[in-house]
């Protein structure tokens, strides 16, 4: 009887620590790194589509384009 005694208040503390490892949910306890913030947006001069500044190619005058062939057709 003793023994069933144990077993069962060994099973219910397995389960309670399993439980407080799903709810604190992946990577919470590894000290991960916060997000990054948000990037700075800009429209190509040529075309107008948005995008992020540090994806965009800067032509001789100083406007940004979203791709080299736009940045030629531009005259920049």
């Amino acid at each position: 009887m003793k023994y069933l005694v144990l077993f069962a208040v060994l099973l219910i503390a397995y389960f309670l620590w399993r439980n407080a490892r799903i709810d604190r949910g992946p990577g919470r306890n590894r000290g991960a790194a916060p997000p990054a913030g948000p990037m700075e947006m800009v429209s190509c001069a040529q075309c107008g589509v948005h995008l992020p500044k540090p994806d965009a190619i800067a032509g001789a005058d100083g406007r940004l384009y979203c791709s080299q062939e736009h940045r030629l057709r531009g005259g920049g």
